[in-house]
């Protein structure tokens, strides 16, 4: 008999996510003897452990293909909650409610620490005998899932189209620096990035032949703040001006920390930013060029502009979706389904699994042989690493009276069988 699914998704969310929701959905349709009602978490783990299930299965199917081109997590919902060790009445909750509606498959869309939660399900269901399959899909706009040598996944879905932006953002920001620059011949771009460089890196993907006078620091560059600024004045003397890229994690001092629920430190909510501390700095110190230093915040845009979508990306973040499906169609419990690059000059890829326990919480960081000597920059083997991930045209977006046309889910849920439940985390 068919066992009911719940996908679902958590953390941050990226420009692609709802293209593996989309894979796993229709990739499921395709095996109705194994398959029975596909319904999504409501806003992550929160929504399964709220009893919070949208039917998935009674969507039109123009509402599902739509979901290639809605970016951001608004379909079904993301969420940051973490199911941690000692929160044993959470877990309980969770086999609950998955007992209740007859789940047989648990796919949990995400990055290190959702992978963490899927690890934890699939454990669980394991010991207490519970007839489910969980397996992962991997999502983060980091990149920074995986391992060092890139054998257990070689990206993941939403980069390439993080990368992709952060391209055309320095491409414009550079065209306007080029005619401002009397008067402001500094522009300083934060990107996001708490710890892990594969985010501002990417801002060389706008320059490969190093003709703008751009500067890139990320946390992994050691750079003092004021070695930041003593490079962008030499940098003033040569060309008259300069626009750096830093991430948000960079090192500028105290900002006034504020953390999400999962303990990451939320940049988006500190009291000054890191762009913000580089621009007064600046200032402060004076340039040796006329003018002044200004800034540009990103925000969450980054991760929620459907225009910047890669189209190899939101490809390959539905295969991974479909490939999450066929894995948990074998029966193999605990896996996550990854994207490998295949050896050779042409870009191509392979997709395949790796262990849950081995992609659980970890945080695959940026190679130093990529940081160039300067500190100030990222290596050809860097940009031959990212190019393809860009794609080569830009996303088609479904436009509507002007409007783009997003995905809007009907809402569909399934009738509560269980009583009311308050996650523990929320209670106070």
């Amino acid at each position: 008999m068919p066992k009911n699914v719940i996908v679902a998704q958590s953390g941050g969310p990226s420009p692609v996510i709802n293209s593996s929701l989309r894979g796993v959905v229709e990739a499921c349709r395709m095996f109705p003897d194994t398959f029975g009602t596909v319904y999504g978490g409501w806003h992550g783990i929160e929504g399964v452990l709220r009893e919070e299930l949208l039917n998935l299965s009674v969507q039109s199917d123009e509402e599902i293909a739509l979901l290639r081109y809605t970016p951001a997590a608004g379909a079904v919902g993301t969420c940051r909650y973490k199911l941690k060790k000692d929160q044993q009445e959470d877990f309980a909750r969770v086999m609950e409610v998955f007992k209740a509606h007859d789940i047989g498959y648990f796919f949990y869309n995400g990055g290190n620490d959702s992978m963490d939660t899927a690890h934890k399900v699939a454990v669980l269901a394991q010991e207490q005998g519970l007839d489910l399959v969980a397996v992962g899909v991997p999502k983060t706009i980091d990149n920074d899932v995986g391992d060092a040598e890139f054998k257990l996944i070689d990206h993941t879905p939403g980069y390439g189209s993080v990368a992709r932006y952060w391209m055309g953002i320095v491409q414009n920001a550079d065209e306007e620096n080029r005619g401002s620059c009397p008067a402001d011949p500094v522009l300083v771009l934060q990107a996001m990035g708490r710890k892990i460089g594969y985010i501002p890196a990417a801002a060389r993907l706008a320059d490969p032949k190093r003709e703008m006078p751009l500067q890139i620091y990320m946390a992994e560059s050691k750079v003092s703040a004021e070695e930041l600024c003593d490079n962008v004045n030499q940098q003033l003397l040569r060309d008259g001006r300069c626009v750096v890229v830093v991430s948000e994690g960079f090192d500028v001092g105290e900002l006034g920390d504020v953390r999400d629920s999962f303990g990451h430190t939320n940049f988006g909510a500190t009291q000054i930013t890191a762009a913000q501390k580089v621009v007064n700095l600046l200032n402060a110190n004076k340039l040796p060029v006329p003018g002044k230093a200004r800034g540009q915040v990103s925000g969450t845009d980054q991760r929620s502009t459907a225009v910047y979508a890669s189209v190899v990306d939101l490809d390959e973040a539905y295969k991974v979706g479909q490939q999450a499906v066929l894995i948990a169609v074998s029966g193999e419990n605990g896996w996550m389904s990854t994207i490998l690059r295949e050896p050779g000059p042409i870009y191509n890829v392979r997709y395949d699994k790796a262990p849950l326990e081995l992609v659980a919480n970890s945080e695959r960081t940026f190679p130093e042989a990529w940081i160039s000597p300067s500190k100030t920059d990222v290596t050809d083997d860097f940009v031959r690493y990212a190019k393809p991930l860009i794609g080569e045209d830009w996303a088609s977006v479904p436009v509507v009276n002007g409007r783009q046309r997003f995905a809007r889910l009907a809402p569909v849920f399934a009738d509560k069988k269980l009583p009311e439940y308050l996650p523990q985390a929320l209670r106070k």
